[in-house]
């Protein structure tokens, strides 16, 4: 007999929610065609505390990083392999309209307890931290290939209900439908990252002004990452450009060179905040995705959400339950 649950897609979102399946007690199965263009496979894994132009602390930060923490250090502790590193990242100020905001919330205490040291150049981010998230997604196939717990196929969406109690769509920007998703208008965003040989970076410490630095392996690190919306043009040569004034920038002139380049595609829902849910029109039919580039901070909270739904009956919470669009 299968397991009432089918999880479609083996990116970020499927991993965490098929392993928050498992220590729950849930039965599930997974399929996965293994989409190349997959943004988990490619992203960074970077949770950071405090973001964007506004200088904001993430949304729900204060509760959703001590939750999200928690989840990868047991994941590291079942698997035996290193996931989630403990990181800082100094932000520069972009103009002077920055440092102005930056100074009057660190006088509210709003940024409190991220904000750390600062001066006339930017400030330090405390509290950041790195998920490997193509570590993460290949432990986890490893295991459940093993298990017999996962398959490596397409969806068809009329055999597996016929099969299994609730489908779950975690598949990204390959969503089956997931684009049209009732009332929902989404989108695909494009964003490309390089691998860089650079030499002499503090193992810890993320640089970021537009773009970000994250050093990877000793000797490496990242730079990006592009964000490129459905029918926009920004791609190969042009993100290239673009990303490597960027490290010359942050990296004050040191050497570097460009190993790799590579792409992912991700869905965005129009408030850019993610969906799960049941389908209004088909209630076997689940939803787990738009986690965008914050993915690693809200996976863990959004999986538990499916746990809370299937085990009591729970409503998804309202700022992300893709019920929200309904007309």
């Amino acid at each position: 007999m299968p397991a009432p649950i089918l999880i479609v897609g083996q990116g970020l979102a499927g991993t965490v929610l098929g392993w928050t399946f498992d220590r729950a007690g849930i039965a599930f199965e997974i399929i996965d065609a293994g989409h190349a263009s997959a943004a988990s496979r490619v992203g960074a894994g970077i949770i950071n505390p405090i973001t964007g132009q506004r200088i904001v602390k993430s949304r729900g930060v204060d509760v959703l990083l001590p939750r999200a923490l928690e989840v990868y250090r047991a994941m590291e502790a079942q698997w035996g392999v290193s996931l989630v590193r403990a990181m800082r990242v100094r932000r520069f100020f972009s103009d002077d309209r920055e440092r102005r905001v930056f100074a009057e919330k660190s006088v509210t205490g709003e940024l409190a307890p991220y904000a750390g040291e600062a001066d006339a150049d930017g400030f330090w981010i405390e509290g950041a931290a790195r998920v490997d998230t193509a570590a993460l997604i290949a432990t986890a196939r490893a295991q459940w290939l093993a298990d017999g717990r996962l398959r490596e196929e397409r969806v068809d969406l009329p055999a597996a209900f016929a099969r299994y109690d609730v489908v779950i769509l975690c598949t990204g920007s390959n969503d089956c439908g997931g684009l049209a998703w009732g009332d929902v208008g989404c989108a695909r965003a494009t964003g490309e990252i390089l691998t860089l040989a650079v030499g002499g970076l503090a193992p810890d410490a993320i640089l970021n002004r537009g773009h970000w630095v994250l050093p990877t392996a000793e000797g490496f690190a990242k730079v990006g990452a592009t964000y490129t919306r459905e029918g926009e043009v920004l791609a190969g040569e042009v993100a290239r450009e673009e990303l490597t004034k960027s490290a010359t920038r942050l990296l004050d002139g040191r050497a570097f060179t460009v190993v790799t380049q590579e792409a992912g595609v991700r869905v965005t829902s129009p408030d850019r905040y993610p969906l799960v849910g049941r389908s209004s029109r088909e209630p076997r039919l689940g939803i787990f995705n738009g986690l965008g580039s914050k993915g690693a901070l809200l996976a863990p909270w959004l999986a538990h959400q499916w746990v809370n739904h299937l085990t009591e009956g729970v409503p998804f919470d309202g700022e992300v339950a893709v019920t929200r669009f309904a007309r």
